[in-house]
């Protein structure tokens, strides 16, 4: 299906649209940019400006000087009024699919955002960070520079999280730490109260990623368990 795109917005070069995205009033999309299918883009959201970074480039973008690394979104993604996303230093900032990125959301250079992850209003996500599918950052919560937060993760409003948040936790404060379990974020899952206890017991070193969990969750967990054997 079309694209349908309000006359207002701003769509620079090098930018490619998949098909049936609605972007809205005063939308400003800079190059290089490849966004996919499906995806509602609210209005004054902007994807795509240069890094806030000191040694980087502030090229116009919407006059055709494009940054080498600009921004990937999947599809089936909502972005709500006012979204900022910055297009990165090193690598592509990349959105997965199905995600929902709410008012006033801002992810900077260089993050890397999973497949069905959620940002409550003002959530800030600071450069070279990686969200895992299925995260959920609270409103107003802060996410330091290069932290990982893991698949299935929650994150409470107003949280400044300063290090790695493990797997399927909920984690609040200032400075952030783990609690508890995201029982919830696993039943949703397909997760029974034994096999959410199995996870636990793996997550807490004294078992292996249970054979028979839901396919994603296994394949997260033995994702997230082989990079933290990578050496750093």
């Amino acid at each position: 299906m079309a694209n349908r795109v309000h006359h207002t917005a701003i769509l620079g070069d090098g930018v490619e649209l998949g098909e049936d995205n609605v972007i809205g009033p005063y939308v400003v999309v800079l190059g290089p940019c490849r966004i996919g299918d499906e995806n509602w883009i609210g209005p004054h959201t902007v994807i795509g400006t240069p890094p806030e970074d000191r040694g980087t480039a502030h090229g116009v973008g919407w006059d055709g000087e494009l940054n080498d690394y600009g921004v990937r979104i999947g599809s089936r993604n909502i972005l709500r009024e006012h979204v900022v996303v910055h297009a990165g230093t090193h690598r592509w900032t990349e959105i997965g699919n199905s995600c929902l990125l709410l008012s006033s959301t801002h992810c900077a250079h260089d993050v890397l955002i999973g497949d069905n992850v959620t940002m409550a209003p003002a959530a800030h996500i600071a450069g070279h960070a990686t969200l895992w599918s299925f995260a959920n950052i609270g409103m107003s919560a802060s996410v330091h520079q290069n932290v990982d937060v893991g698949p299935g993760a929650m994150v409470g409003m107003a949280s400044a999280v300063r290090k790695e948040v493990p797997p399927w936790s909920v984690t609040v404060g200032n400075p952030a730490r783990a609690v508890s379990l995201n029982t919830v974020g696993l039943s949703r899952m397909g997760c029974d109260e034994a096999m959410v206890e199995q996870i636990r017991a793996h997550l807490a070193g004294s078992g292996p990623v249970p054979a028979d969990a839901p396919e994603q969750v296994r394949r997260l967990l033995g994702d997230w368990a082989a990079r933290a054997a990578e050496p750093h």
